[in-house]
């Protein structure tokens, strides 16, 4: 006789028939208890566990969203808007960018210059730093918009009563893959012209690959002064020229020239607008 069938006789003789419906209720109640601390142990295990699996993923920030290019690049001279800033000799250029595919961006470039001290020699101001950010709005897989802002500073030291040339200028634009337009608007002072608030350019550009990467540029720009000298400080400048991509350093050729007249564009001795031919390296990493 095992023990199990000796202690259920045990509990037969001693609690009688009453003993052994209860003693048999008590054991119904306490599996049932164990039934139930399975069951929820069962539950605390598994829950968890599913609700690991189910739970979403953490947002990740897309950090190739943001896109920085740097760009570093030599001329035989610097033109701006048709006309010379360095005098006639090379210029050293660079700048970075900070592109968003949302089409917000932000730069910097530099460019050493002189027309500064050329036009007064008490100035002493041989770096241009431009500074920029905006947003480019893509409207169709071909047309893109352009809103932003534009600070040409000249840090150096200027004699009292100098009006300092750093100007501010706001602008819009359109591009239309070959074909681009630009606006832009001064909201003060206009490279060194006092008076000049309110100053715009206008630059109509087309850029189109003729075959076998070399590319033709057209340009033609109006810059128009407000103020009292507006009529000796306005005039329109364009330019003609080619590049050529050589595995990442491009080669280019410019023609470029403008009406600029000789009362407000002399300097040295020579209209710094005139027609002339740049020569250009630049290279993108």
């Amino acid at each position: 006789m095992n023990r199990r069938t000796q202690e259920e006789q045990n509990n037969a003789t001693q609690y009688g028939p009453l003993g052994r419906r209860r003693l048999r209720h008590a054991q119904l109640a306490g599996m049932a208890t164990l039934a139930a601390a399975g069951a929820l142990l069962a539950i605390a295990v598994v829950a968890p566990a599913q609700a690991q699996e189910a739970a979403p993923a953490p947002a990740t920030t897309d950090a190739s969203a943001l896109h920085l290019t740097g760009n570093v690049g030599v001329v035989s001279q610097y033109i701006f808007r048709g006309t010379t800033q360095t005098n006639e000799k090379p210029a050293l250029q660079g700048g970075f960018d900070l592109n968003h595919d949302n089409g917000l961006y932000a730069g910097v470039w530099l460019s050493n210059i002189s027309w500064i001290s050329d036009t007064n020699p008490a100035a002493s101001a041989s770096l241009e730093a431009d500074i920029y950010g905006g947003w480019k709005p893509a409207f169709t897989d071909w047309l893109n918009g352009d809103i932003g802002v534009l600070h040409y500073a000249y840090p150096g030291s200027y004699p009292d009563g100098m009006t300092k040339p750093d100007t501010t200028e706001v602008y819009l634009g359109l591009d239309a893959k070959w074909i681009a337009f630009k606006y832009s608007y001064s909201t003060g002072n206009t490279f060194g012209n006092a008076g000049t608030s309110g100053s715009t350019y206008a630059d109509l550009s087309l850029t189109h690959e003729l075959f076998a990467g070399l590319t033709g540029i057209a340009h033609l720009g109006r810059q128009h002064y407000t103020g009292p000298s507006a009529s000796v400080l306005s005039y329109t400048d364009w330019k003609l020229g080619l590049t050529r991509d050589f595995s990442g350093y491009v080669v280019g050729l410019a023609y470029t020239g403008s009406n600029a007249s000789d009362a407000g564009y002399t300097i040295r001795g020579k209209n710094i607008g005139r027609s002339q031919a740049v020569l250009s390296l630049n290279k993108t990493f």
